[in-house]
């Protein structure tokens, strides 16, 4: 198939507009909620008939339900290897939905799992025959955990009446990973925090995140690398503790994490003024006139710019401009751009143009 993306709501990023609280340093917030239909083998165990069962139930209830009628379904194992890696480059769908076994980065020749697909609806995006049968994701600009949560539990109770879920009356929502069982929730933030690397208190941070049960990931969570100072806070565990005791635990871990960086964002202006601002002007003269950058050098310099942004240096640089730098500067979104496959050096120069084009038509420059 081919990938139409003025098909998806809000090309399914709608979280990127920087509407929600705390926007300049959290992207977003969402929760996920990993659901397994009653009376079907679970995906891992699954033949391709059940799987395409899972789906057909999952498209027969769907124009029934309040807040999922409205979405578009694409069949994931029908799209070509870069358009599950733009899908999955939006977070709109999972390395393992994607069939994608690297880094992101690449498309790699891999299929998506049988019957994969993944519906799409303003600020909702349900994965169909993932590792469950379902993962229902909602995300929320900025910080807003709480609201996201609300949001899942509703839909949560429409989809879990038209599609029983298999359940347990000790253990709750019986999931195919044992990590996930009880709830089925993992709740996270993305957050970018180059005040604390550059203040040398990440490490410190990191590790208070780990001694309250929570864990940090990279962009694309479980198995990325952390690029650009953006890292994905998660709770790790979900048996034992509602949904809303591990929402409130991460809100507030999350909360004074701003509060850190804030305070490391005061201490570099007042402690190292020249320092910072030469280095972030040279990250945005970079970017402004480079003509070949790599996904991972565009990702460093487009957290100084985004950072400069937050201190006012430079003026006119929307945040959402920036936020949506970080998602349309990747490989398979330049690839879609282009209209055919890039090798690494000519979505270096792609990269490279693109950004430079951006910036050039929104940055005021101040001195």
């Amino acid at each position: 198939m081919t990938l139409d993306l003025s098909l998806l709501p809000d090309g399914g990023l709608q979280w990127l507009a920087p509407t929600g609280e705390h926007a300049a340093i959290v992207l977003s917030s969402r929760i996920r909620l990993a659901r397994n239909l009653a009376g079907f083998a679970f995906p891992p165990r699954a033949r391709e008939g059940e799987r395409l069962r899972v789906l057909q139930a999952v498209r027969q209830a769907v124009p029934h339900l309040e807040g999922l009628r409205d979405g578009v379904l694409v069949r994931v194992d029908e799209c070509t290897a870069s358009e599950r890696l733009l899908l999955h480059e939006r977070h709109l769908v999972s390395r393992e939905l994607a069939g994608l076994e690297v880094a992101p980065g690449a498309p790699t020749s891999l299929t998506a799992p049988t019957a994969g697909a993944v519906l799409v609806t303003g600020d909702v995006g349900l994965m169909v025959n993932e590792e469950d049968h379902l993962r229902l994701q909602v995300f929320r600009s900025g910080f807003d955990l709480e609201g996201a949560l609300r949001h899942a539990e509703a839909l949560d109770r429409g989809l879990g009446a038209a599609v029983p879920y298999a359940a347990h009356p000790e253990f709750g929502f019986l999931t195919s990973c044992p990590t996930n069982t009880g709830t089925g929730l993992r709740a996270s933030v993305l957050i970018h925090l180059p005040g604390l690397v550059m203040t040398q208190e990440i490490g410190k941070v990191l590790q208070g995140l780990q001694h309250m049960g929570l864990t940090h990931r990279g962009l694309y969570g479980e198995g990325s690398e952390v690029l650009g100072n953006l890292f994905q806070i998660s709770n790790q565990t979900t048996l034992g503790r509602s949904e809303g005791e591990l929402v409130d635990q991460l809100a507030r871990v999350v909360r004074r994490v701003i509060e850190r960086e804030e305070e490391a964002r005061r201490v570099l202006r007042r402690e190292a003024g020249y320092i910072i601002e030469d280095k972030l002007w040279r990250a945005y003269g970079t970017l402004r006139h480079a003509r070949s950058l790599s996904g991972e050098e565009a990702m460093q310099l487009l957290s100084g710019v985004r950072l400069a942004a937050s201190l006012q240096l430079v003026t006119g640089l929307s945040v959402y401009t920036l936020n949506k730098l970080l998602i349309f500067s990747q490989t398979a979104h330049l690839m879609h751009a282009a209209g055919r496959a890039l090798t690494e050096s000519e979505a270096s120069v792609a990269r490279a143009r693109y950004v430079r084009s951006v910036l050039a038509a929104e940055a005021k420059i101040t001195d």
